[in-house]
């Protein structure tokens, strides 16, 4: 059966209608009384709600956590929640020599790194748990699905084991979600045949709040793995309301991470209790040298 652009962007306009009135309904009766200072209710769900209070139990020794079905894998420790970025333009060999080192050292969920640089982290980082991360259409999202499919595949071929890719923002924003979901599909197609994992950056600061549940639809709908705040680039980065708002929209089964404008520790720690299963950062050696002293 094909489906004509007309019935996509009416499907997307009715499905973010029911997200947008359902999240709104939920959001005042889906505070965890642990999070407001109460008594637990023994609802079972801290691990999605209270994920930065659950890791205080990981870290003082506990072995076994109750939880309710759905609920997210709590990670060792703040080094596996960050993707330890360079996408600078003028980054240089030894810049990301130094890079790959650092995530060596403290043990990183990956390497965040410009196409030019993915195989030179592959080799580097060959034999230890740190992932090779890459980005697509970086950092404008302005180029055809099909190119974005090709960028996705030689990334891969070249050792990227994640792709972050940037969304058509200027294809959302006029209504044209056939479009969109067909670009996202194009990278998760590329990606998943390779068993590579795929993120959608949205650029949320370029968007209303109904367009940031339009992308994360789509995304979810074209079976991503990961809704992303933003890439670095754009006027704004990670805000809590955006991360909370992507959460809601995905549900648990979905990741999202936050990137942009993440600095220090405490903000990490927010991020992640709003729901951000991932951080992107270039302050992360900053960040787990004060998660260190805390």
């Amino acid at each position: 059966m094909t489906i004509v652009t007309s019935d996509v962007e009416l499907l997307v306009e009715q499905i973010t209608r029911e997200v947008v009135a359902l999240l709104r309904a939920q959001q005042d009766s889906s505070v965890c009384t642990l999070a407001v200072g109460g008594t637990c209710s023994s609802c079972m769900l801290c691990v999605n709600k209270r994920p930065e209070l659950v890791q205080r139990f990981v870290d003082a020794g506990a072995v076994r956590l109750g939880g309710t079905l759905g609920l997210r894998q709590v990670p060792a420790g703040m080094a596996q929640y960050i993707d330890h970025t360079l996408l600078k333009p003028d980054a240089t060999p030894e810049q990301i020599a130094k890079l790959c080192a650092e995530a060596r050292e403290y043990q990183f969920a990956s390497v965040c790194v410009n196409p030019c640089n993915v195989r030179q982290c592959s080799e580097l980082l060959r034999g230890t748990s740190v992932l090779v991360c890459s980005v697509i259409a970086f950092p404008l999202g302005a180029t055809p699905p099909e190119v974005k499919a090709y960028e996705t595949e030689r990334v891969i071929w070249d050792g990227a084991t994640e792709v972050d890719m940037v969304i058509n923002i200027g294809a959302l924003k006029g209504g044209d979600y056939a479009l969109v979901q067909r670009d996202i599909e194009a990278v998760v197609y590329a990606a998943h045949r390779s068993r590579v994992l795929t993120k959608v950056i949205i650029e949320a600061a370029l968007l209303t709040d109904d367009e940031k549940v339009k992308a994360c639809t789509l995304a979810k709908a074209a079976q991503a793995d990961f809704v992303k705040t933003s890439t670095g680039f754009g006027p704004g980065g990670a805000t809590l309301h955006d991360v909370e708002l992507m959460r809601r929209t995905v549900g648990p089964e979905m990741g999202v991470k936050a990137a942009g404008g993440i600095r220090d520790y405490e903000t990490a720690q927010k991020m992640i209790a709003a729901g951000a299963t991932r951080i992107g950062a270039s302050a992360s050696v900053k960040i787990m040298q004060e998660a260190g002293k805390k």
